[in-house]
């Protein structure tokens, strides 16, 4: 009995963490619903912390927008505005979206985030940030002056010259997916959704048609070049943009992304970065994770490929059977280190993305189908 009054935490503490040994965090194996409720309060707890984690806070009492946890999470919140009947802010949504404003307002006076990379800190901010608001805004439908600052901030950061011609600075900390040698793309693939996502038809504001034009060249020209992970933001980048990708084009990545489909119907993010390594020297996990078959699965949605295609119905099924039973989390893996402790905050990071994007697929497997062509159906 006195075991049954414990915590969850400290039971798995009381029967021994060699349990979690092959799956660290237990999922309810046969379910054939997920939680919203349960999905939103574990991003919800999650974003509470990092908001007031000493190491994200920055100057001018705000804090930074990290491309694991607080990204997706803002990404994710549409999508709970819908799964939830929610037609308001949440009080963390509404202190993330006050944050990123006040960045905004104070760009010239805020400190980037890493002042000794300030160049390529400030690209990657100016990125995020305009697709933070953007995405808020596609909620109501309406385009703010803040929103649009925080583009003018990312356009005067486009590179015009040299072999990057047409990204942004990229911070690069030897960490995949996000931070590596290879994420200027990824960058570049995140401003596209930004452009295309913002409200009130801003992609055909005549002053910024240059700009996309150098963005465009640059994602075709170093396309070649980039890993499957990569190419899959650009896929969904081509679904907010139009013209970014002839359908064709979208057909070869659906076919790329369609062979590397595991058994059970999930994907794995290491089979999708190329030679990359640990810097620990240990294997990387090669199983299904939430983060890949949650991006994937919602790249493969919104660039039209029908949920009626069998490989998108295994993705949608591979996610509603792994939620978290605590929690109602999925789980994702580092592929920079070894987490000795899945249960630590940091070691959750891969989790949040995880989870945010799973969130995402889901939700667009149950809207309505696109009326547009069905690129399963070419």
């Amino acid at each position: 009995m006195r075991i049954a009054a414990l915590g969850t935490t400290v039971l798995a503490a009381a029967l021994g963490v060699c349990i979690f040994t092959l799956h660290p965090h237990p999922v309810l194996k046969g379910q054939d619903s997920w939680s919203p409720k349960a999905a939103a309060a574990y991003l919800d707890d999650r974003e509470d912390w990092w908001m007031n984690w000493p190491r994200a806070a920055k100057d001018h009492g705000t804090f930074c927008v990290s491309c694991h946890t607080v990204l997706p999470y803002a990404l994710s919140q549409s999508a709970f505005h819908k799964a939830l009947a929610s037609h308001t802010d949440s009080v963390n949504e509404r202190r993330l979206i006050d944050n990123v404003s006040k960045r905004v307002r104070l760009w010239q006076e805020v400190r980037p985030y890493y002042p000794d990379y300030a160049d390529k800190s400030r690209g990657t901010e100016a990125v995020l940030n305009a697709l933070v608001l953007a995405s808020h805004d596609s909620q109501s439908g309406e385009l703010t002056a803040d929103t649009r600052t925080a583009f003018d901030n990312m356009w005067a950061l486009q590179l015009t010259s040299g072999d990057q011609k047409g990204g942004w600075p990229w911070i690069q900390f030897d960490n995949e997916p996000w931070e590596a040698p290879d994420s200027q793309y990824y960058g570049a693939s995140l401003a596209a959704v930004a452009i295309g996502l913002a409200p009130e038809d801003y992609r055909s504001t005549p002053e910024i048609q240059n700009k996309i034009a150098l963005l465009h060249d640059y994602l075709s020209r170093e396309y070649a070049e980039q890993t499957p992970v990569n190419r899959v933001v650009l896929l969904w980048a081509s679904a907010k943009l139009p013209g970014l990708l002839s359908s064709d084009q979208q057909m070869l990545i659906i076919n790329e992304i369609w062979n590397k489909q595991q058994k059970d119907g999930g994907w794995c993010l290491a089979s999708l970065v190329g030679d990359w390594k640990r810097s620990d020297e240990t294997p990387l996990v090669m199983e299904s994770d939430g983060y890949a078959t949650g991006l994937i699965t919602y790249a493969l949605l919104e660039a039209g490929a029908g949920r009626e295609n069998p490989q998108v119905q295994q993705g949608v099924s591979w996610l509603t059977r792994n939620q978290g039973m605590w929690g109602g989390h999925w789980s994702g893996y580092s592929l920079n280190k070894r987490r000795h402790n899945p249960f630590s905050y940091v070691a959750r990071f891969m989790d949040d993305a995880a989870t945010a994007y799973a969130v995402l697929a889901l939700n667009e497997a149950k809207s309505e189908p696109r009326k547009a062509e069905n690129l399963a159906n070419r």
